[in-house]
Formats: C-alpha cells, sequence, structure tokens
C-alpha cells in the first residue's frame, strides 16, 4: 500500500471514529436528561448487517418488558405456525364428528371476522365439542385482579367467541353484541364497567364510545353461541377418541400478527401462544409454548429471559434489551424485509401508528412499544437516512415523570441515530 492509499485510509477511519464519538456523547446526553433521573433505563443499538454494538447501557439488565414480550409470541408464531392458522381439530367417528378448538381467536371476532370454522361447521350433522383440551387458566400469571373488566383482559379459552368480549353502545339506542346479553346491561353510572363474578355489565349514560367488555365464559355460553350461529343443536362431549386427528385450517397467521402488535392486542397475543402449543402437543398450554422456545429458537439469547405470557399484562415477565435486540436480529435474518416492516407498526413520538405523523422526517421507525404502569419500553428498526437498518431496544423502568416525557426523549435519541449513522 502507497503512502496516499494508506493516508487516505486513515483519515476515513478517523472520520467514522470521530462519528461514532460524536453519535455516542450525543446518546450519553439524551440518556442523561432529567426527566430520566430516579428511574432505569437500557438503550442498546446494533447495525442489523454487520451486527456491530453502536451503543450500550444496562443492556444486560432485566427490565419489565410490559407489551414488548409480544415481539417474542410474534416471533414464536411465526417459527410454530403454519402459513394460516390451525382453526379447530376433529375427528368422525361413528357418524358423529367430535371437535376441539385449537385457541383460534377469529371465530366470530368483532375485528378479525374469520367464518372458516364457522361455515364448516354448518356443514356437518352430529356435533360433540370438547373443550377440555387445555389447562390454562383464564388469566394469565402476576394479571391484576382488577381488569376483569376491562377491554385488555379477556379470558384465554381453546374456544373463543366473539373475541371473549361483548360491545357495548348507547349513542342513539342501546346496541349489544352478541344480543345474549342485551337484558345483563345496566344503563347507569358504576365503578366497574362488569360485576366481578357475573355477566351482569354497565354503561354511563353519557358514555359516547363503543366499549368492549369481557365476559365469562363458560361450556354452556359456547355451546348456546354455537348452536345459535350454526342453527343446529352440538353436545358438550367429556372426551376426544383416540383417533387420528385432523386440522382445518383458518385465516393467514400474518393477519392475526399484524392486528396483535398494530393494536397491541393483548387476547390475540395469548390465544396465539395457544394455537403454538397445539401445533406440538394435544393439550393446549401458554407454558408449553414459551418452555418450546426456550429449548429451542430461544436456547442461545445470552440472558435467559423470565417469560409467563404472550401478552406483557403480567409484571412477571423479564427480559433484557440484549434478549429483544438478538430476538429482532433473528426476526430480520429469517423473515424478508418487507413481510417484516409490513407487520411491524410505525412508530411516532405520541404512540405506535398507522400514519407517519412527523411531516419533516420520512418514517423511519418499525418498532413495538409496551407500557404498564410507570414502565415504558420500545424495541424494533431504524431505517436511518444512510440506508442502514439499525436494531434497538430502548426499556424505561420505574420513572415518576408523564409517559410523553419519555416517549419524546426516546423519539430524539432514535432520531439521532436515523440522522448521523
Amino acid at each position: 500500500m502507497n503512502f496516499k492509499v494508506l493516508k487516505t485510509s486513515v483519515f476515513i477511519s478517523f472520520l467514522l471514529i470521530s462519528g461514532c464519538s460524536s453519535l455516542q456523547k450525543t446518546l450519553n446526553s439524551q440518556l442523561g436528561k432529567k426527566d430520566l433521573e430516579n428511574s432505569f433505563h437500557g438503550l442498546l443499538v446494533i447495525d442489523a448487517e454487520s451486527k456491530k454494538e453502536i451503543y450500550s447501557q444496562n443492556s444486560d439488565k432485566y427490565f419489565t418488558p410490559a407489551s414488548n414480550t409480544k415481539i417474542v409470541t410474534f416471533y414464536t408464531a411465526l417459527k410454530m405456525l403454519p402459513k394460516n392458522v390451525p382453526t379447530l381439530k376433529y375427528a368422525v367417528v361413528n357418524d358423529t364428528l367430535f371437535v376441539e378448538g385449537t385457541g383460534d381467536p377469529s371465530w366470530l371476532h368483532p375485528h378479525l371476522k374469520d367464518s372458516t370454522a364457522i361455515k364448516w361447521l354448518k356443514n356437518q350433522n352430529t356435533i360433540a365439542l370438547y373443550t377440555k383440551n387445555t389447562d390454562e387458566l383464564r388469566y394469565g400469571p402476576g394479571w391484576a385482579w382488577e381488569d376483569y373488566d376491562t377491554y385488555f383482559s379477556p379470558e384465554r379459552t381453546s374456544i373463543s367467541l366473539y373475541g371473549n368480549v361483548v360491545t357495548l353502545s348507547n349513542v342513539d339506542s342501546l346496541q349489544v353484541s352478541p344480543p345474549f346479553f342485551k337484558d345483563n346491561v345496566e344503563i347507569s353510572e358504576h365503578s366497574f364497567k362488569r360485576d366481578e363474578y357475573s355477566n351482569h355489565f354497565y354503561i354511563s349514560p353519557i358514555e359516547k364510545d363503543t366499549l368492549e367488555i369481557p365476559f365469562m365464559t363458560s361450556d354452556s355460553l359456547t355451546k348456546y353461541f354455537l348452536e345459535q350461529t350454526l342453527g343446529n343443536k352440538i353436545v358438550i362431549t367429556d372426551h376426544f377418541p383416540q383417533v387420528q386427528k385432523n386440522t382445518l385450517y383458518g385465516m393467514p397467521t400474518d393477519t392475526i400478527l399484524k392486528q396483535m402488535l398494530f393494536k397491541s392486542d393483548n387476547f390475540l397475543a395469548e390465544q396465539l401462544l395457544m394455537m403454538a402449543s397445539s401445533t406440538i402437543s394435544d393439550t393446549l398450554g401458554t407454558k408449553r409454548a414459551i418452555q418450546y422456545m426456550l429449548e429451542n429458537d430461544l436456547g442461545d439469547l445470552e440472558q435467559m429471559p423470565r417469560w409467563v405470557d404472550g401478552s406483557g399484562l403480567s409484571r412477571y415477565n423479564l427480559f433484557t434489551p440484549k434478549s429483544f435486540v438478538q430476538i429482532l436480529q433473528k426476526l430480520y435474518n429469517e423473515v424478508p424485509e418487507e413481510r417484516l416492516f409490513g407487520i411491524f407498526p410505525m412508530w411516532g413520538p405520541s404512540s405506535t401508528v398507522k400514519k407517519w405523523d412527523d411531516p419533516t422526517t420520512a418514517p423511519f421507525l418499525f418498532a413495538k412499544s409496551g407500557s404498564v404502569g410507570n414502565n415504558y419500553n420500545l424495541s424494533g428498526y431504524v431505517k436511518t437516512k444512510s440506508g442502514k437498518v439499525l436494531i434497538f431496544s430502548f426499556m424505561n423502568n420505574h420513572f415518576r415523570v408523564p409517559s410523553a416525557e419519555i416517549r419524546e426523549t426516546m423519539y430524539t435519541t432514535l432520531k439521532n441515530l436515523y440522522e448521523h449513522y
């Protein structure tokens, strides 16, 4: 190498080092802001192609992830579920169709509106429904008891109908779906939207929004709703014959995944893990899917998480920023970019958004947020001005300032990466 080439090479290296040093100082300054005092923060950023570490602070420390857990559920679904979800399992014995659920959340769902299973069942005659193929409790470990009436906390079931919620509106007149519950709705002010141990609901006389309130599930309700929908009698059976089971497949898995991530839908996340477990066991359970992933596709994580549910509702969950970055790297390596960024939501300074709200900047953040009282996290991808893709996990726990201040600091920090890397 001649002196001129050597001099040029050294100069370029100097510029790169100087640029990285300047970026480090900027990020350090952002993470040292006053609104991050007295709380716990972690950030890891790497280059998706070179895997070079660009910035790290507390990246190997455990945080409460909240809905960032859905990233792991997303990866689990991609690894364990086929292109179309398994919607039910069945076998025909002596002219009787035995059916069991797989956890598919789409049956009569108010937004997904998939009718694959319903249309298929309408063409059957004698149907015996088996509902005991799960050892799942109705709620996940560590869920808050007082959330039983909130839209984000429906019960987990092997067969779910209407998303396991009753939909109420009272703008011009009372509208209730499913209509079965209409006589159980009271128009009055109440501290909760449903009685804790019964399907008796409340809506304020001045409520203008449409409410989704979880109902208490039961075999008798499932039987009633299906009979009304199918126009045919079914029986609840206490056994499933020891024969080979067939699988009926439903809607595209990606459709449910996109709805789960964009809406941060806890119910869909939980049911996705149940469906994943249906591919490895006759007994449904989120623990089975979690254990399978931790022993196989996630067995190489540097810090093993404490992972207990699909949605992140539980405060028992513990993940490090490095774990999320490693999982996001797996996704980037294994899923074509167009598909990946078509499912991952864009993120703006206010919240997860479908429409980008920064008119002076092209969309550059594809990430999943996660919030629960005093915690706000964001993990995903930065597409920089220079065309690079960065993978990051920015976790913030135990702050007492408004979460809007945390989000603004995060956005400014990530925008620096977008502009300068």
